[in-house]
């Protein structure tokens, strides 16, 4: 445990010290994150201005659902998704036999010498719309409520790094696995809307098979 304390920091300082040689390319990246997501949010507002409700769901509270949804994403994936989609590449060259001999786990390793900081685009873009939100949502606040809305934005997150972790895994017994992160963002676009507004099987699904539903 002491050894991990002084590596996983040591991990992350190396990494963000290589993906932050190029300011430049990182505020822009974040920004095109912020043009994107921001347009996509303003196209949900007007659908939903012009119809009034979707599934029930006024456009705050549709809101308060979509900063949930990429809070709880950008989070996960900032810890799986970059490292994990990598893992096939590292399979199929046979170098990811040098990370099973760390002196470390080979999840600890990948998770934290890649972590995203990319995805910090994300969390602003997230956090701004949340308080936007709230701002125009009636909700009575306690301290139960605040500890449950805590720990189900945590589990969300915790529900999108296990998603992606088994899906690189995938690629242990397969070789290719990349295909099926195409497959978890269909079903990710499809959580950013009212699970009501779907079919009834595509609802079991979205609960069961794949639990994206929001």
């Amino acid at each position: 445990m002491a050894r991990l304390r002084v590596v996983i920091p040591a991990l992350v300082h190396a990494f963000i010290k290589s993906k932050t040689e190029y300011p430049g390319a990182t505020v822009l990246g974040w920004l095109s994150q912020f043009a994107s997501y921001g347009a996509m949010y303003t196209a949900i507002s007007l659908i939903s201005a012009r119809f009034g409700a979707l599934g029930g769901w006024l456009w705050p509270d549709m809101a308060l659902l979509l900063s949930f949804h990429l809070l709880a994403y950008s989070l996960g994936a900032s810890l799986s998704f970059t490292q994990f989609r990598a893992v096939e590449e590292k399979v199929r060259l046979g170098t990811f036999d040098a990370i099973l001999v760390k002196p470390i786990g080979p999840w600890t390793f990948l998770v934290f010498s890649g972590l995203n900081i990319g995805y910090l685009g994300h969390i602003v873009t997230a956090v701004g719309l949340m308080a936007r939100a709230l701002s125009r949502v009636s909700i009575d606040w306690s301290i139960p409520g605040i500890v449950y809305f805590a720990a189900t934005l945590v589990s969300a997150a915790m529900l999108v790094a296990a998603l992606m972790t088994m899906i690189g895994a995938t690629a242990l017994l397969w070789v290719r696995s990349n295909h099926l992160f195409a497959i978890f963002f269909g079903f990710w676009e499809l959580a950013r809307y009212p699970l009501t507004i779907f079919p009834l099987p595509l609802q079991v699904l979205m609960l069961s098979v794949a639990p994206r539903a929001s």
